[in-house]
């Protein structure tokens, strides 16, 4: 079990639990002592039906300690887990000749406990994961290499823009200046023209 710190725990408890404490123990044995992280995963990935019901007080139990004594998730264990038994409700069933089958409703009362890890062995951690490429350094590295790479493809968005609109702007002004020349050329040559009718009707 991991080493933990004089920091008060977190805890979240939930009472009379309509499950067996035998059906909720095997499930408190598979997450007793992991990282919260990890704890939550096996919980999701568990078939049992008291799996579903540990993992909303894990959530619980996690949320105290952030919310309340302002500690991070990720550095924080599953500690102690147990489950109490709680008051079992008897109900019966009517058999042949009169006889009665016992059915019995059992509860229980279900605690975990979450504390955080030692210095040296959150240090330990956290080397670990940057060298796998887990961290949370390995993340905003990530997450820095993914903000300059959208931002060099807006910086080539914008530049692209600009020459097309440049482009456009000289192909507007080629237009307009050969449009120029096509209205200065033609009154001199309607010019000849309007001689030739001139003397063609003196004659």
């Amino acid at each position: 079990m991991a080493n933990a710190t004089t920091t008060p725990g977190a805890r979240a408890t939930v009472r009379y639990l309509h499950t067996s404490p035998y059906k909720v123990r095997q499930v408190l044995e598979l997450v007793r002592g992991l990282p919260v992280g990890d704890a939550e995963r096996v919980l999701q990935l568990c078939e049992k039906d008291a799996a579903d019901d540990v993992l909303k007080l894990l959530t619980s139990a996690t949320a105290n300690a952030e919310h309340n004594h302002e500690l991070p998730a990720d550095e924080l264990f599953v500690a102690r887990a147990w489950a109490d038994e709680g008051p079992t409700r008897k109900h019966g069933q009517p058999r042949a000749r009169g006889r009665y089958f016992r059915i019995r409703k059992r509860t229980s009362h279900v605690t975990i406990v979450l504390e955080r890890f030692a210095v040296d062995e959150l240090e330990a951690r956290q080397r670990r994961e940057e060298a796998t490429g887990r961290g949370a350094a390995a993340a905003q590295r990530r997450r820095s290499e993914r903000v300059r790479r959208s931002r060099q493809t807006e910086a080539t968005a914008e530049a692209s823009s600009e020459t097309e609109a440049e482009s456009e702007d000289e192909i507007e002004a080629e237009v307009d200046a050969v449009i120029e020349a096509a209205d200065t050329e033609a009154p001199e040559a309607a010019a000849p023209d309007a001689q030739a009718d001139a003397e063609g009707e003196e004659e």
